[in-house]
């Protein structure tokens, strides 16, 4: 089969087909998304080499539970151990002898075919189009933030960051009721939710907008919204961390401190939210599609992911 593969340089190969050993199912992949965390990776975040992707939909081939076969699944991309004390408390997520998918240890969905445990697969709605699927994962990370932070009517927050990413958790947290307000650097892209309940800023005037914010998200992807993040939060105010990067961030831990903020981490969420909001049509993901190209020209389409003013790119093996 083809994979579109990175072990210090992204390149396509010929790599042999997952075989189903009773253990994991084996899916074959429909529609993959790449996203920030794939471009980081090339340039050394997390260290990992092997089959990229990690935003796929696909179809079981074969499976211990017959009813699964033949089915359209996405899949949460933590293969956990379940025996350890996080997995005992239904935290997979922080399993320390995880795998995940296309990022630690473990081939990723940029292939034709892949394998995961049957507890990792969700079943798509037959209402939900693959192109809507392969947004599950991201979709998911969107949700975490409401399942983190108690968000209502009487919050205000505001989104720093108007890339994929950025995007939907306006979508997500749209839904919420709170007063929402994002911050970015493309008006193209922030019109994409030109008829969502959100308050567009751009970034240049987003300097001088008072402290008034009881949450700030920060989903730029550059060491420089952790500066203007705190900068935005309230005292006693939460800042929701969604960025991944490689490289080191520096910053000064008194404002912290002296303003007792609440710094909050956030990464992967729950698919169950995330396939409830497509199959209800409250959010709408392909407003980010930019392409759609085949496995066979991977490299071309990484290099499109990366123009400036596109958005979601998909691989079709």
């Amino acid at each position: 089969m083809r994979a579109l593969v990175f072990d210090g340089q992204l390149k396509l190969e010929d790599r042999p087909k997952p075989q189903f050993t009773g253990e994991e199912c084996l899916v074959r992949v429909l529609k993959a998304g790449i996203c920030n965390t794939d471009l980081e990776i090339t340039r050394g975040y997390f260290g990992f080499n092997g089959v990229l992707g990690h935003e796929f939909v696909g179809v079981v081939e074969a499976s211990l539970e017959a009813t699964l076969i033949g089915k359209r699944v996405v899949g949460e991309i933590n293969a956990a151990c379940q025996h350890c004390e996080y997995c005992v408390q239904n935290l997979q997520r922080h399993c320390p002898n995880r795998t995940v998918l296309g990022i630690l240890k473990r081939d990723g969905a940029f292939r034709e075919y892949l394998t995961l445990p049957q507890q990792n697969l969700h079943l798509v709605p037959d209402t939900v189009s693959d192109e809507e699927a392969v947004f599950i994962e991201p979709i998911a990370a969107a949700c975490e933030v409401v399942d983190q932070v108690e968000v209502g009517p009487s919050r205000s927050v505001i989104i720093l960051g108007d890339g994929k990413l950025g995007l939907l958790i306006g979508m997500v947290l749209s839904q919420t009721g709170c007063s929402l307000t994002l911050v970015g650097k493309h008006a193209n892209k922030m019109n994409l939710l030109s008829d969502y309940p959100i308050r567009q800023i751009p970034l240049d005037s987003a300097q001088s907008l008072p402290r008034v914010f009881d949450m700030v998200v920060e989903a730029t992807g550059s060491p420089r919204g952790w500066e203007l993040a705190l900068r935005l939060v309230k005292p006693r105010g939460t800042l929701v961390l969604k960025s991944t990067f490689h490289g080191h961030l520096a910053f000064n831990p008194a404002p912290i401190v002296v303003d007792e903020i609440t710094v909050i981490g956030s990464r992967c969420g729950r698919f169950e939210p995330a396939l409830r909001l497509l199959e209800e049509k409250e959010i709408h993901p392909t407003r980010l599609l930019y392409k759609t190209l085949p496995l066979d020209r991977g490299l071309e389409a990484f290099e499109m992911a990366q123009m400036p003013g596109v958005l979601k790119v998909l691989l079709q093996p």
